[in-house]
This record gives structure tokens, sequence and C-alpha cells, in this order.
């Protein structure tokens, strides 16, 4: 079921939806500004991460004329967790957004994922393909480096409540600072990457807005090779499409670029210098391919 909307003071309705077992789906719903330009874009975050991812980029496509909306995967943020952590992989992930669309009568949108957000998308078209009409994949392609499995294999779970924003904020950095080598000394950035990723406890301690157990289904991709998502990807391929990459990626090499534009001749892509996985997507470099190519997409 639908438990309605409340509007929020960041410009956003908040739902939440019951997924096809019953667990409370939470999402931003973010009405576009007139007149309407094109299809809903629909944004899907990375493995750690939750609706916040966003929260800039959101409301800018909406001004462009089209509704975004923002979920929770199952496990994060205010979206409730899942009491058989096997569920947390993309094929799961993939059904919620289907059921989610349905729920809010969205019959095709572009889809916008970051890592893996970009593998949902992809699973989606393989599964559902008249759901997706274009897709952005942010840092993510059919082939992932190994090297990136194994960074986030050694930090996700492993997170343990903190004093302060201000400690979360150097957890953060701990983690990111390689990704973000330029924001190396911005404390402001990272109490900004704190707040989108943690949330306060009511004993005042902050912890890392996830359900540690995401780490249970991830950790089998550590003694294994990553599988290659080569099918899945031209599952998708046909549709218009972007590909947005963080120079100093970890997840996504210049190679994979190389090889999803090989097949996929009429690729849109961008490259965002002195960023590793994943940009924001308010770089100035990733939003203006963003606007350029939600200008022609449905």
């Amino acid at each position: 079921m639908d438990s309605g909307a409340r509007i929020s003071i960041g410009g956003f309705e908040e739902r939440v939806i019951a997924t096809v077992d019953g667990l409370s789906l939470y999402l931003r719903d973010y009405a576009p500004l007139a007149p309407v330009t094109g299809l809903p874009v629909i944004c899907l975050h990375g493995l750690t991460r939750n609706s916040r991812d966003f929260e800039v980029v959101a409301p800018r496509i909406a001004a462009l004329g089209r509704r975004v909306i923002a979920p929770d995967m199952r496990g994060r943020g205010h979206s409730a967790n899942d009491p058989d952590p096997a569920h947390y992989v993309p094929t799961v992930y993939a059904q919620d957004v289907v059921a989610l669309l349905d729920k809010l009568e969205v019959p095709k949108a572009v889809f916008l994922g970051t890592s893996m957000g970009g593998v949902i998308t992809m699973v989606v078209g393989a599964s559902a393909p008249d759901r997706v009409a274009a897709s952005i994949l942010n840092d993510i392609g059919p082939h992932i480096d190994p090297q990136g499995i194994a960074f986030i294999a050694s930090y996700v779970g492993r997170a343990r409540p903190l004093a302060s924003w201000e400690e979360a904020a150097q957890a953060a950095k701990a983690v990111a600072a390689g990704a973000f080598p330029t924001r190396a000394n911005d404390d402001d950035f990272w109490l900004m990457v704190a707040r989108r990723t943690h949330h306060q406890l009511d004993n005042g301690q902050v912890e890392a807005d996830y359900d540690p157990h995401i780490a249970l289904a991830f950790a089998d991709l550590e003694h294994q090779p990553p599988a290659d998502l080569t099918p899945l990807f031209q599952s998708i391929a046909q549709k218009p499409m972007l590909s947005v990459r963080g120079a100093l990626s970890n997840i996504l090499s210049a190679d994979t670029v190389a090889q999803m534009k090989a097949l996929k001749g009429d690729l849109d892509t961008v490259e965002i210098p002195d960023i590793g996985h994943a940009p924001w997507l308010d770089e100035p470099g990733a939003w203006d391919a963003i606007l350029d190519f939600l200008a022609r997409a449905p």
C-alpha cells in the first residue's frame, strides 16, 4: 500500500510504499516544474547510500520539467531493513523498483543509477525492458574493477556509532579521501558527505545509514571474479545512454568505457577530473552532460 505523501522542506513529497514482500520502502517524489518536458527520472543510489545522494541534482532535474523519484533501497535510509540479508541483491532491488513504479503509475522512466543503482538499472532493463526509456550510468559498467570491490569490502558493514557529526565527517574522509583528493582540507564537504550517509540516533550518536547486514551478501564478491554484466548492459544498450566516469575511479575503468562504446557506438560519455568513485553529479562537467542528455532523452 501507499501511505500517502507529505510535503517536505526540500520541495519533495515523502512516500512510503510496500514492496512485494511487505517491507516499507521510502522515496522522495519531486514534482516537475511546468511545463512537463519528458518522462520521469528515477534516481537509484549506490551500495551504502540513500536518496539523499540526489538532494542537489533531483530538484535541478525537476526544474527542467521532469518528475523525479528517488527511493531508499531496502536496508537504507528510511526504508525498512530486510530480516533476510540474502535479499540484499540487485535482482530483489530491481523487483522493488518495478513494484514502486507500478504503485506510482509510472509505466516508463529515464533511469539514473549510481554504482549499484546502475546495476539495478541493467537488471530492470533485462527483466522489464519496456520500463527503461533511457539511462544514465554513474561510474558503473558491465565490468567492475576487482580492486574497487576489494576496497568496498574493506569497510562496508564495519562502521560503528560515532559521538558526533564531526567524527562522522572524519570517518567519511578516512574512507573516501582518495576519491576526492582536491577536497582533502574542505571540512564542509566532508560534513556534507557525513550528513548524506549517516543518521543520528536517539542517544545523540551518529551511525552509517544502512543495515550492516548488506555486507553479508556483498562479501561473496571478495572470493570470486566480478560477474560479467555485458548481457545486462546490452539489454539497455538499444536505448539512449550516458556514461559518467570519475577519472580516478577504482570501479569503472577507462578500458571498460571503451568496451561500452564498442558495444554501443552512440554512447554519450563524460569523464570527471580529480574524482574517484563516485561523482555526485553536481560537478560542472557531470551536470552539463546530464543537461544535454536529458534535453534529447524521451
